[in-house]
């Protein structure tokens, strides 16, 4: 590894090449474009056993199209270190809002700007360069050193990551450690680490009454009346006091829609969409319970009455202080200098479905302030030092 704070030209330049390659692709969810053709040649190079792997129906589109996956792998021993990304980005939105165009990688003012450049190509093309110069350096390294690439992460996640996972369990090919190179960093690259993350449950709240004119009421069944109540305790409702590791399990409103469009008439249904981000403190089931418990209560003598329908989008986890905890952060500190921060903040990722088969999995990765914005874009000279972050987190996981 290089001394504290040096660039090495050679990372930089080769990470840069890479990630205008692969941005060059317009990959937007499901399609992966070619970019993991790209990957595989490279790997394959270096000594990596790839496989494709296609879930999906390709006759068809939205949630249930084809998705293209690809498992790498160089080595048969334990331990297995997996960089796990995605290739699909989100679409562009208006190209006319952007200073580059979306699909075109430039280099201006110190960034690379294009769609996906922060979320999250250009840290699929840093652990790429990593892995080659590791192999390069160590080609009789221990263990095995492993890519989870799918273009199904910034969709419906139904044909990616969970359907690899599922198959590799099937054959008991199990992964030790799992780095999920999303943009994890806030200020300063390596300055955070997530070491976990929050559940996320979502639900479809549907309340039905019967429609009637304003003027007379107590012909219908007004179901914004019969779920105002219930609405306010929910938002209301504490749900555990979050730990250690992780905050509060919130919830959040997103979305009511009802009405008929006219201003004189109680309309029949209302649709509301929320979703609790939780903590380990507290269960899915456990959420379930105290919410239809609330609804019961407020519904139990009411005209209307109320579905909910659930979407579990991933469980919490949490990866605590151990050796692949403490091999990002010295990988970090000898790269950057910086002491990282262990967070479990944010959204949801693949490591989700990664997680529940005993691996340890965090993300690290670039700047996350542009992603999913217009002009999303990251510091050029982050690219060499996040790939020899990555070099060194392979230096400690495999070689000490």
């Amino acid at each position: 590894m290089s001394d504290s704070n040096t660039q090495n030209p050679t990372h930089q330049q080769a990470t840069l090449d890479l990630s205008i390659a692969l941005l060059e692709r317009p990959s937007v969810t499901p399609d992966d474009d070619g970019c993991q053709d790209i990957l595989s040649s490279r790997l394959t190079q270096a000594g990596f056993d790839c496989e494709f792997m296609y879930f999906g129906d390709k006759q068809k589109s939205g949630e249930h199209a084809e998705v293209k996956n690809l498992w790498a792998r160089r080595g048969t021993a334990d331990p297995v270190i997996c960089f796990a990304g995605h290739t699909d980005v989100v679409p562009t939105g208006d190209i006319n809002n952007w200073t580059y165009p979306p699909f075109t990688p430039t280099i201006a003012d110190g960034y690379l700007w294009a769609r996906g450049s922060a979320d999250m190509k250009t840290g699929i093309a840093a652990f790429t360069i990593a892995a080659e110069r590791f192999v390069a350096n160590h080609p009789e390294h221990k263990g095995s050193i492993a890519f989870l690439i799918t273009s199904d992460e910034e969709g419906p996640s139904i044909n990616g990551t969970v359907k690899v996972i599922e198959t590799l369990e099937a054959r008991q090919e199990k992964i030790t450690y799992c780095l999920v190179g999303e943009p994890s960093s806030t200020d300063t690259l390596g300055d955070i680490i997530k070491n976990g993350r929050r559940g996320s449950l979502g639900a479809v709240l549907t309340v039905t009454g019967k429609q009637g004119h304003v003027a007379y009421p107590h012909l219908a069944s007004n179901p914004i009346h019969a779920a105002m109540s219930a609405l306010a305790e929910l938002t209301n409702a504490t749900w555990d006091n979050g730990n250690d590791y992780f905050p509060a399990t919130s919830l959040q409103i997103s979305n009511i829609n009802s009405g008929t469009g006219a201003t004189n008439v109680i309309p029949e249904t209302l649709e509301a969409i929320f979703n609790f981000r939780f903590s380990t403190e507290t269960t899915e089931d456990e959420l379930k319970a105290k919410t239809h418990a609330i609804f019961d209560k407020y519904f139990k003598d009411s005209k209307a009455n109320y579905d909910i329908h659930w979407k579990l989008s991933g469980q919490p986890f949490l990866t605590p202080e151990g050796k692949l905890v403490s091999a990002c952060q010295q990988a970090i500190k000898a790269v950057t200098d910086i002491d990282a921060t262990l967070s479990t903040s944010g959204g949801t990722s693949d490591g989700r479905f990664i997680a529940p088969t005993g691996a340890q999995v965090v993300e690290l990765g670039v700047r996350n302030a542009t992603i999913h914005q217009v002009d999303e874009k990251v510091e050029i000279d982050d690219l060499g030092k996040l790939a020899q972050i990555y070099e060194g987190i392979l230096e400690h996981l495999l070689l000490n």
